[in-house]
């Protein structure tokens, strides 16, 4: 196993962030190790002397990232890193935590084991969107959970065509198009009915946002493929495109959008003990334990 030296710390303000950050950055240098800090962790820790990185260069400098926040930190973090192949480790400061799975009160014990070499390594694709335009990109994204078109207004359906690897899907009316990687699929996507998918899977899961048509169902397929949706020239709302929620790309109608498995690759971190489906049975609920009245059907 990979043993980390130069670790870069990312984050950004929320519930108990400076605190956690304050715990895991005296432990990191109680262990002799050498620290470097984004822009915005920087900002949240007035006085320091360590060193600060752009979030594009830190995973240049740096063979471990750690990300203290919710997932949607995370997301943030993985679209900048993955091109920089170093391995990425969660702390959770957010709410469901797939992503960031490490306790805030257990850093010293979880990282800790993570920094002696007792970790596992997950490999998580993302997806590649462009829009394109009379034959030209007018706008690009990436995307570790999921790529969204909507119609962007409240109850406004849109109209647009959907076409895997060039073969034409359907035509559809409705909210919008969810495309999701198996890591998306614990998240907007499995709002929508989408299905879950294990991590492991190379497969991606398109799903419909409340379609005219009641028998339009998810659908997974091979993680290989392209996806392009062709917004109906007939619509009057501009459609916007959306990268895990956080990046956002106005169409028009009549624009083709493209969406692809990028070539780059997140590498996420996980401490020995970590499952998928116990973070299922966590976050989603699964452990409830059985009562007299289930027992009896």
């Amino acid at each position: 196993m990979e043993q980390f030296r130069n670790i870069g710390v990312i984050g950004r303000e929320g519930n108990g962030v400076a605190d956690t950050l304050r715990r895991l950055l005296d432990f990191l240098l109680l262990r002799e190790l050498s620290v470097v800090l984004d822009e915005a962790v920087s900002e949240l820790l007035p006085g320091h002397d360590l060193r600060v990185s752009s979030r594009r260069m830190i995973g240049e400098v740096c063979d471990l990232i750690i990300v203290v926040g919710g997932d949607g930190s995370l997301l943030g973090a993985a679209r900048t890193l993955a091109r920089h192949n170093a391995p990425v480790l969660g702390v959770n400061r957010g709410r469901l935590g797939f992503l960031t799975d490490i306790s805030p009160d257990e850093i010293e014990l979880q990282v800790g084991a993570v920094l002696d070499g007792h970790y596992r390594l997950e490999k998580r694709f993302l997806l590649d969107v462009e829009v394109i335009r009379d034959g030209q990109p007018v706008g690009k994204g990436d995307a570790l959970n999921d790529v969204v078109l909507n119609s962007g207004t409240s109850g406004h359906m849109m109209e647009f065509e959907l076409y895997v690897d060039g073969e034409f899907v359907y035509r559809q009316r409705s909210d919008g198009l969810i495309i999701a990687t198996p890591t998306g699929s614990t998240a907007y996507s499995l709002s929508a009915g989408g299905p879950i998918m294990h991590p492991r899977l190379d497969a991606i899961v398109i799903v419909p946002m409340f379609p005219h048509t009641l028998s339009s169902r998810p659908i997974v397929i091979d993680g290989k493929s392209e996806i392009k949706m062709v917004v109906g020239k007939n619509n009057v709302v501009q459609p916007p495109v959306t990268c895990d929620g956080q990046l956002r790309i106005t169409s028009q109608p009549g624009d083709s959008i493209y969406v692809r498995k990028k070539p780059h690759k997140m590498r996420l971190v996980h401490p020995l003990d970590h499952s998928f489906y116990a973070s299922c049975r966590d976050k989603l609920g699964w452990g409830g334990q059985i009562g007299k009245e289930d027992e009896d059907v």
